[in-house]
């Protein structure tokens, strides 16, 4: 994953992992005050988030609300999807104010947080790479997003401003960094997954001579793409990612997030059917693609009840095999044990491997991990913030990996190391990164590019 890393951060193209450059040189740390407002565009859902904030790491107030989106808007145009945001946003203001006059909301910030392939040009305009998840509005294809809710907004007669365009991720480490200024790196595990961290800019050699006024920046890594030989790819594996919408794409994510791992267990109990009759006739069911989910194959995995209840249940409803004997039962849960073990380790080595790139896992680097002008060379404390359902709810999965991070780590280093939940960074990160970036009128990294230029001006001048 190191390896990787550097190999993304030196060339377009040059890794698997596109190490793509956010643009966020500044997270919140808590000293943030004031109002503001949030859209979450992640699927056939959208929600709208309003926090209140009053310094001291403290949110004060933090209203949500949570709408779908009309079908028939996903592949209509531009403008209509928009204004639907748009007008969804103003109802809301106008609704949490108590039907008080918009002007109380002149020049708020808003994040904007749009899970859709993007690639951002500023940390507040980015353009639409592709649709996905059922959206298609071909006139909105390489446009910026940004652009066109900003004129939605004021076709809607709201005064507000675009502050951050964000990742699910960036989200999520702005949410721990708020918190927490020890956190560094945040990861996303649920249906999907997903990394980013702080980088150094002069790290960033793809983009050589990339300053801000920081001197770093957080890096959306793309991790669901991470590949290497290295990875213990089984022929399920394969099987599954040929017959995939997305072969030989996102194969990490297919290894260790919450859409897949349901599906490889079904494929082994499916393999093991075919070839034993130890689950009895085999069931059609079984070849059904993604028939057994995630949150199932967990329940199945920890059912503590002496015979195994909730897995005949769920095999019988679901898969349609019936009258499996308790030693049959038993290798299920094993199945649904070696899946998510292995998910998780994989999970845990890519976070080691985030940590080693940054030199915050003890075994040397840049800084070794260890406190620069401390005699004793004491370990920073290093937080990574992590959200989503296959982490947070699953206990087995989060047992696992905790387990394997201090495994690879050490006894010496991981007690300096802290995963850390996180809850809805996605939503509000987005308020909070709005907040941190609310008070420029130009983006950090454009104003370090245009300091720069008027040294190196003045510099030939004078000489």
């Amino acid at each position: 994953m190191a390896v990787e890393m550097h190999a993304g951060l030196a060339s377009e193209g040059g890794s698997k992992l596109k190490m793509l450059l956010t643009f966020v040189d500044r997270l919140p740390d808590g000293s943030e005050n004031g109002m503001y407002y949030a859209l979450h565009v992640g699927g056939t859902n959208f929600r709208i988030l309003r926090i209140q904030l009053g310094g001291q790491r403290s949110i004060l107030g933090h209203d949500v609300e949570r709408k779908p989106i009309p079908e028939h808007l996903m592949t209509r145009t531009s403008e209509e999807f928009f204004d639907f945001l748009a007008l969804s946003l103003k109802e809301f203001v106008e609704r949490k104010g108590n039907n008080s006059q918009l002007s109380q909301v002149r020049g708020k910030d808003v994040g904007f947080t749009f899970s859709f392939p993007v690639k951002q040009t500023s940390v507040s305009s980015g353009t639409l790479i592709k649709w996905t998840k059922g959206f298609s509005i071909d006139d909105m294809v390489e446009k910026d997003v940004v652009e066109y809710l900003q004129k939605a907004l004021s076709r809607r007669g709201l005064d507000m401003h675009v502050a951050a365009l964000v990742n699910d991720s960036v989200g999520t480490l702005a949410v721990g960094h708020f918190y927490d200024k020890d956190t560094v790196a945040a990861v996303v595990i649920g249906t999907g997954t997903n990394a980013c961290y702080l980088e150094r800019a002069d790290a960033i050699i793809k983009c050589q001579g990339l300053l801000t006024t920081s001197g770093g920046m957080v890096i959306n890594m793309e991790w669901g793409n991470f590949w290497s030989s290295h990875l213990p790819r089984t022929s399920y594996d394969i099987d599954l990612d040929a017959e995939s919408q997305n072969p030989m794409d996102q194969g990490f994510e297919k290894m260790i997030s919450g859409m897949y791992l349901g599906d490889i267990v079904r494929r082994v109990i499916c393999k093991m059917s075919l070839v034993s009759d130890v689950f009895g006739p085999v069931s059609s069911k079984l070849s059904t693609r993604f028939a057994l989910s995630t949150p199932l194959m967990a329940a199945m995995h920890e059912d503590d009840s002496p015979d195994l209840i909730e897995v005949a249940k769920i095999l019988e409803e679901t898969l349609d095999i019936h009258d499996v004997p308790l030693k049959a039962r038993k290798v299920v849960v094993k199945i649904c044990d070696v899946v998510t073990r292995r998910a998780a380790r994989l999970a845990a080595a890519g976070i080691v491997g985030i940590l080693k790139k940054i030199g915050r896992d003890g075994t040397g680097g840049i800084t070794s991990g260890r406190i620069k002008g401390v005699k004793s060379g004491r370990m920073r404390r290093t937080v990574v913030a992590v959200e989503g359902g296959l982490y947070t709810s699953y206990t087995v999965f989060r047992e696992y990996l905790n387990e394997a991070v201090a495994e690879i780590l050490g006894e010496e280093i991981a007690p300096y190391v802290i995963l850390k939940v996180m809850e809805d960074g996605s939503g509000i990160g987005a308020a909070l990164l709005a907040a941190s970036n609310s008070a420029r009128s130009v983006d950090t990294v454009q104003e370090a590019v245009i300091v720069a230029l008027m040294v190196v001006a003045l510099a030939v001048i004078g000489g």
